[in-house]
């Protein structure tokens, strides 16, 4: 959206910068939402309590990001649900249960219900309706075992979370702004048709999690022959689901595009390969994903596989999603960039001067930048917002506050001082000049 049209020299630089094709840093709700709701997705199969342990011991960084909001931490509800949807699928009755002990399914699993412990009077974390401290009540909420089923629904599980109006009733509020976080080490197998879960057929293959790539993943050459594969991308009219309707589904919970954020912690998108292994149970070798990273961890060499589908469903939210890899002992730094991102969707005044043009000597990075008011309802009528040192009424300042943005290079903040009202679909975009 082009607000105005700015074509100046800056006088007070000795480049003579030129101010032009300004680009849009952040936008800001004029009259902040503090309501946000947080909907976690955490894998509950086989080889994940490392990784629920890391995201309980790091949770405090995500709260201490929010923190530097100008109200402090938003009005939380926090929910956790397990990918185990069982032998079900979005469109037809569990199949027969299959397998035993940890990674076995059965029925409909934990159904999207949202998980709940001792010190919780309801099934999702709110202030007042839990025992101790937030950190210690989200770290048993988080940390889910490793018993679940190991045909991971992370998308089916979250749609249906929220979809449930009954068993988790109270948690996502009309008013309120969605985050949505998923916690995975192997890709979503949301399934569609529930015979996904039969037993070896030509058709279906070896009843092992290969079958949620083949039938979940589209790449070249499209075939299951070992080898490297590339432009892969979800699959479509297939046993599993496709992508696309689960970002629909989140979007038009809010009608909003701008009021959803999305996150995903997991196995690293690419390299994308396939090779012949034995199964699990041991046998002749037979087509297995190969796992598109690894690290050190706590107890040995931990592995992730490609989370194809997961990045496209991000992708459906640009500049609203966070994908970092669950490759790593130490979470802390993609829990904190969740806590940014989470931040951003609140509407974070803050700038990067790193990725701006320096338009004078002065100390410190000196952007130019233009601001402006945009109704929904009016959306080709921006309302020009001056710089305070050119006007007493509505202005906007740069100022430095490293409270507010301790992470960024200059903790150069936005400032909006409004000497009226605005209407309730007002957003503030704020466009500067790029390096």
């Amino acid at each position: 959206m082009r607000l105005l049209a700015v074509v100046l020299v800056a006088a007070c630089t000795s480049e003579n910068v030129v101010v032009g094709n300004l680009q849009e840093v952040t936008s800001l709700k004029a009259i902040p939402n503090h309501e946000l709701d947080v909907l976690f997705v955490v894998d509950n199969s086989p080889s994940m309590l490392d990784k629920q342990e890391s995201l309980a011991a790091n949770f405090p960084r995500m709260i201490d990001v929010l923190a530097t909001l100008d109200d402090g931490v938003p009005d939380l509800h926090i929910g956790v649900v397990t990918s185990d949807l069982g032998t079900s699928g979005s469109q037809t009755a569990p199949a027969p249960g299959i397998g035993s002990g940890p990674g076995q399914c059965r029925g409909t699993g934990d159904a999207g219900n949202l998980q709940q412990t001792a010190a919780m009077t309801e099934r999702y974390l709110a202030d007042g309706n839990y025992s101790g401290a937030l950190r210690d009540a989200f770290a048993q909420l988080a940390q889910v075992g490793d018993q679940g089923c190991g045909f991971e629904q992370h998308l089916g599980a979250m749609r249906r979370a929220l979809d449930n109006n009954t068993t988790n009733a109270g948690f996502l509020r009309d008013a309120a702004n969605l985050a949505v976080v998923i916690l995975a080490d192997e890709d979503d197998c949301s399934v569609a048709d529930s015979a996904f879960f039969g037993p070896d057929t030509a058709t279906l293959g070896p009843l092992q999690s290969f079958r949620c790539f083949r039938f979940g993943v589209q790449c070249d050459p499209d075939d299951n022959a070992p080898g490297d594969k590339t432009n892969c991308r979800p699959r479509a009219n297939s046993y599993l689901d496709d992508v696309s309707p689960y970002a629909d589904f989140l979007v038009g919970l809010k009608s909003d595009a701008r009021r959803v954020m999305v996150a995903g912690v997991v196995g690293d998108p690419a390299p994308v390969a396939v090779e012949l292994a034995p199964p699990p149970g041991g046998g002749p070798a037979i087509p297995t994903l190969a796992h598109s990273c690894t690290f050190a961890g706590l107890n040995g060499p931990e592995v992730a596989d490609p989370s194809v589908r997961i990045a496209s469903f991000l992708d459906h939210f640009p500049g609203r999603s966070r994908l970092t890899s669950i490759c790593n002992d130490d979470l802390s730094s993609a829990v904190s960039d969740i806590g940014e991102s989470a931040k951003q969707l609140m509407g974070d005044p803050c700038l990067d001067t790193s990725q701006l043009a320096d338009t004078s000597d002065a100390p410190g990075i000196q952007p130019a930048c233009e601001v402006a008011d945009v109704r929904d309802a009016a959306p080709t009528s921006p309302t020009a917002i001056p710089s305070c040192a050119d006007s007493a009424g509505t202005c906007y300042e740069l100022a430095a506050d490293p409270i507010a943005c301790p992470a960024t290079p200059d903790h150069l903040r936005v400032q909006i001082h409004r000497t009226g009202d605005v209407t309730a679909d007002t957003w503030t975009h704020v466009r500067c000049q790029p390096r």
